[in-house]
């Protein structure tokens, strides 16, 4: 089957320089969200027009056609003959539609297959029908679509409407396709003249009526955008609640779609977690952001920041740590509150409980980093390692300057400016002499 996502439009009213179909829904662009929809069916191929550039910089892999002229949803299939011939059934959906489930998509096929028809449709029974496409049936058959303009007064009654979304046969498809026509106000080609055109030459098309009426929304502004973003976020906490997950509090926790979490865990208000996050089970998060991170079981994170970081079990970090991209922090680790660790591993049992800096280093298992520990790993010129070995002990205020190693069981006095490297079990200062005078004002 080939899937056939329209997202050539100019999508004016969401006022924005980025095509519409780039803009995110709960962390994904609407495009990416119906094209992974999609793919799971078969063969996706794009119908691209307005910014192509711009979708094409960020999908530069994606099959696609371009619709240099917008002449309408019909002219979008026209341009498209040739790709589409090579497969048996094609379904044409939009990509400004993330909110269609692939269970949907899943119920048109068995319905297709099943009954041997010609074509499927999508369509709604909504209160008010007012300027939506009417289903004219006999019986279960769709005879045809009349768009508001068209529809006598008896046909305006009709509370079933066309949601845009349909599963043809090719062979029927490719038969009608050349018969559209633009003699319309527009003068643009309606995929909705097909469903006329199937009947009038012996096809049958017949109707799915959506249980869930959000599916047939689309984006084409900013507060839909919104609306569409909180409804597939919902989606995705129902989910890993049912799951196991334990969310305080779903209004005020944001997770985007492809995020995994293990059982067991609870996930606190106030807490965002983005991109291909994985947390195990029994952790606990805290009003935190973690950005693209793997986090193990047992883990605790209170109100702290983590990106691009790799985090094993029982680790306790914060509150108010921020752990930067290439973070590495291994076994029994504890992190503690205004710490900030960059592009560093952090052996197991190891603790940095305060107001420290760890950049570019490589700290050993079971050593305490003591409070206001930094490593100075930038020269003016590039970045330098540290390298911290085992059982050692870092003495509060030490200043740490790179390139430097100190060894296993080291101990630095606190306050020392250590620039020298420090052999194994040695004890380091690098710190002026106290020196206590009388006053002489008292």
């Amino acid at each position: 089957m080939l899937s056939l996502i329209l997202a050539a439009g100019k999508g004016t009213r969401m006022k924005s320089n980025l095509p519409k179909v780039l803009h995110l829904v709960n962390g994904k662009t609407m495009l990416e969200v119906v094209m992974d929809n999609t793919k799971v069916f078969g063969d996706n191929l794009v119908i691209l027009g307005h910014k192509k550039e711009l979708i094409l910089e960020k999908y530069p892999d994606i099959n696609y056609v371009v619709q240099e002229q917008q002449l309408g949803t019909g002219h979008a299939i026209l341009i498209a003959k040739e790709k589409i011939k090579n497969y048996s059934e094609v379904l044409i959906t939009y990509a400004d539609g993330p909110l269609l489930k692939k269970d949907t998509i899943s119920q048109m096929i068995a319905k297709f297959n099943n009954e041997s028809l010609d074509s499927v449709m999508l369509s709604s029974v909504v209160d008010d029908p007012t300027n939506y496409g009417r289903l004219i049936k006999d019986g279960e058959n769709v005879l045809e679509i009349k768009e508001e303009i068209d529809a006598t007064l008896e046909e305006k009654k009709i509370n079933e409407i066309n949601v845009g979304v349909y599963l043809f046969k090719t062979s029927a498809l490719l038969s009608v396709i050349d018969k559209l026509d633009n003699n319309n106000k527009k003068n643009e080609y309606y995929l909705t003249d097909v469903i006329k055109l199937l009947n009038q030459n012996n096809y049958k098309t017949k109707s799915i009526i959506l249980n869930d009426k959000n599916e047939m929304l689309g984006v084409n502004s900013k507060k839909e955008l919104s609306y569409a973003s909180s409804i597939l976020r919902q989606r995705k906490l129902d989910k890993l609640m049912s799951d196991g997950v334990i969310i305080i509090d779903p209004m005020s926790t944001y997770i985007e779609e492809d995020v995994e979490i293990g059982m067991d865990t609870t996930i606190y208000p106030q807490t965002i977690i983005q991109g291909k996050t994985k947390i195990g089970s029994n952790s606990t998060i805290y009003s935190s952001r973690i950005i693209e991170s793997n986090i193990g079981n047992n883990v605790v994170i209170d109100n702290s920041v983590i990106e691009y970081s790799n985090i094993e079990s029982n680790v306790t970090i914060g509150p108010y740590a921020h752990l930067r991209p290439n973070a590495n922090l291994k076994e029994n680790v504890h992190i503690g509150n205004f710490v900030e660790i960059k592009n560093s591993t952090i052996e197991n049992s190891t603790k940095i409980g305060h107001l420290s800096y760890i950049g570019d280093s490589i700290v050993g298992y079971n050593t305490n980093i003591g409070a206001g520990t930094i490593t100075c790993n930038y020269d003016g010129h590039k970045k330098n390692k540290t390298f911290i070995g085992n059982n050692s002990f870092i003495g509060s205020n030490s200043i740490l300057v790179a390139p430097v190693t100190l060894g296993n069981q080291v101990l630095t006095a606190a306050g020392s400016v250590i620039t020298k490297d420090v052999d194994d079990k040695k004890l380091a200062f690098g710190r002026s002499r106290q020196v206590v005078l009388n006053r002489k004002d008292i």
